[in-house]
């Protein structure tokens, strides 16, 4: 078996607590020279925290697209990035939401944009849930949350209301996997 793609050197161009740019030189199977750049982060996860018909959603203001919207709760831990999913998971659920889920099940996985970034995300289904005082990080301080019937879900993705890759990807998983 042959290497498509054969890294020739690598550097590092920025770095931050969050995430890390690397600038690769290649050459491909056909000789030809070529630069990628790669973003490396963290594996983060997804919830789909789903409870009487519907799913809780949280809205916060997201930098760089300078807006508001809506999402399914979502994060990383990028002081412990090996941390396993499924404890990250029911961790970013609580800190997010306050909700605690007696149940909690992989569905899936999902890459966040394999032509630049290495980062995986795991998608979970939680349900069986309680409410429980939220543990917010500072960065999290303008977030709400709300729960939503699945009709009000599916008519903010036609209205093109909810329009975050890593949540429709995730509802779209659960969906055709029988779990909506």
């Amino acid at each position: 078996m042959t290497t498509e793609i054969e890294t020739v050197s690598s550097r590092i161009a920025y770095e931050n607590r969050w995430l890390r740019v690397r600038e690769d030189i290649i050459r491909r199977a056909d000789g030809s020279d070529g630069l990628y750049g790669v973003v490396e982060r963290s594996d983060f996860v997804v919830l789909l925290p789903w409870q009487d018909g519907g799913l809780t959603l949280v809205e916060q203001y997201r930098y760089p697209v300078r807006r508001r919207q809506w999402e399914l709760p979502m994060g990383t831990w990028e002081t412990a990035p090996d941390t396993d999913p499924a404890l990250l998971a029911a961790a970013e659920l609580r800190e997010e939401t306050g909700l605690v889920a007696q149940n909690l099940v992989r569905i899936g996985g999902i890459l966040q944009g394999a032509g630049y970034c290495n980062q995986r995300g795991h998608i979970f289904m939680a349900t069986h849930l309680t409410q429980q005082a939220d543990q917010r990080e500072a960065t999290e301080q303008d977030l709400v949350c709300r729960h939503f019937s699945l009709a009000e879900v599916e008519a903010m993705i036609r209205d093109d209301i909810l329009v975050d890759a890593p949540s429709l990807a995730a509802i779209a998983m659960a969906r055709l996997k029988g779990f909506l």
